[in-house]
């Protein structure tokens, strides 16, 4: 093959969930526990937080991997958001319900309560944790496993998290970091928007960090965490090196492209007047905006700075049978892309487009929404008071420094090199 071949076929496949390539000779969290016998739940009585996407690389499910074990008593299983078998739609409650597969009680942790209650972890020796995040803040995941260690370390219940690729990496940190008083359910803790850490390294900070947890820190420091750390993963690696196949961990993250896009244009097509492709086959990656054609949004793309991004005028069906036009966002970097920059600078295009300021008038659960989302309180001042004005490079310039500082706090947890 020629190298401009290659190239291609490699730009391709990095955010495709292509099922076992031979990239990695990669072992998840899961597949450790098993290899080691479940050596670290034996004589436990053992409660397991998961969802479809916690799978072993052979695509069976944890659920039923520790339910058939011989020397694992799994007692109870709790569900996140999109529940325990991620049908549910995003803010939907959830209720309790018994597993028919099973015959186990399923709590979730969406609905009545976020936080297990001493009743759910009442004769529990450990919660084990297998959940696949995507990599950014405001994914409630990471949410619900902040949660679910407060109240296990609080009802001394250990914590077991059976850790997962970062589907975009290890290495890329993007966009500002939460503002403490900003955080919610879709900002459990004071990280960039693009954080670049596993659920596991994610969980030994949170854990070793004052103020991370809400919880009194004779709680936090007593409180005992295990980590089964994933074999063959290393930071360099998106999800399509790894060669296992994408489970939608939500429906609008139905592949590794659409976590690009959740991170590309999730924040940028807020209270403004863009579309994400909802309802198509290109969800965050295929961009209308209301009034405009696609190629005039095209050359509107055009204008901001989109390193590693290539646009392209496409055309598919939404869920009603309709044609759908749109700007699709092709990767052509993943070395030069920063895509919370982007999302922000859609941000500022849309002042542009709309000869006004959306913003401006934003207000109520909308605006507080969008807010927690984001992460900086800064920033919305000042996109809310100067619109198509806003001095974007300043803030980059700070966001940058900041994540550069980050990254050097955060290092003392990673558990993969690059």
């Amino acid at each position: 093959m020629t190298r401009k071949v290659l190239k291609s076929l490699s730009l391709h496949i990095l955010f495709l969930a292509l099922p076992q390539l031979v990239f990695a000779n990669l072992y998840l969290g899961i597949d450790v526990l098993e290899a080691r016998g479940f050596d670290v739940l034996e004589g436990k009585r053992i409660g397991l937080l998961t969802h479809p996407a916690g799978v072993n690389s052979r695509g069976v499910w944890t659920r039923d991997v520790l339910a058939k074990a011989p020397n694992v008593n799994l007692v109870k299983l709790f569900g996140p958001e999109h529940g325990l078998y991620g049908t549910e739609k995003a803010n939907d409650p959830i209720e309790d319900k018994t597993d028919p597969g099973t015959g186990l009680p399923v709590y979730s942790l969406y609905g009545k309560y976020r936080t297990p209650t001493p009743a759910m972890l009442d004769g529990l020796d450990a919660m084990v944790i297998d959940l696949q995040d995507v990599g950014t803040r405001s994914y409630t995941y990471i949410s619900s496993m902040r949660l679910t260690m407060q109240a296990c370390f609080e009802n001394g219940v250990e914590v077991i998290i059976l850790d997962r690729p970062n589907p975009l990496g290890g290495l890329k940190v993007d966009g500002p970091i939460l503002d403490p008083e900003l955080r919610s359910y879709v900002g459990a803790f004071p990280i960039p928007y693009l954080h670049g850490l596993t659920m596991g390294e994610l969980a030994m900070m949170a854990k070793d960090q004052v103020g991370w947890l809400e919880i009194p820190r004779e709680n936090r420091v007593r409180g005992k965490l295990t980590i089964v750390p994933m074999r063959g993963w290393k930071r360099s690696m998106t999800w399509g090196e790894t060669g296992l196949r994408w489970i939608p961990t939500s429906p609008l993250i139905s592949s590794p492209a659409s976590v690009l896009g959740y991170a590309l244009t999730g924040l940028g097509t807020e209270l403004n007047g863009f579309q994400h492709g909802y309802g198509t086959p290109h969800p965050f990656r295929l961009l209308r905006h209301k009034g405009i054609y696609a190629d005039d949004l095209m050359r509107h793309l055009a204008t901001i700075p989109h390193p590693g991004l290539r646009f392209e005028k496409r055309t598919v069906s939404n869920q009603q049978g309709k044609p759908y036009e749109g700007v699709y966002t092709h990767l052509e970097s993943w070395d030069a892309i920063m895509p919370v920059e982007f999302s922000f600078r859609m941000m500022i295009l849309a002042c542009r487009i709309e000869g006004g300021n959306p913003y401006a008038s934003a207000s109520g659960n909308a605006a507080d929404l969008y807010k927690k989302h984001m992460g900086d309180l800064a920033w919305w001042d000042e996109i809310k008071n100067r619109g198509a004005d806003a001095r974007i490079d300043q803030f980059l310039k700070r966001w940058r420094k900041d994540n550069q500082a980050f990254v050097q706090k955060s290092r003392k947890y990673w558990l993969y090199q690059p």
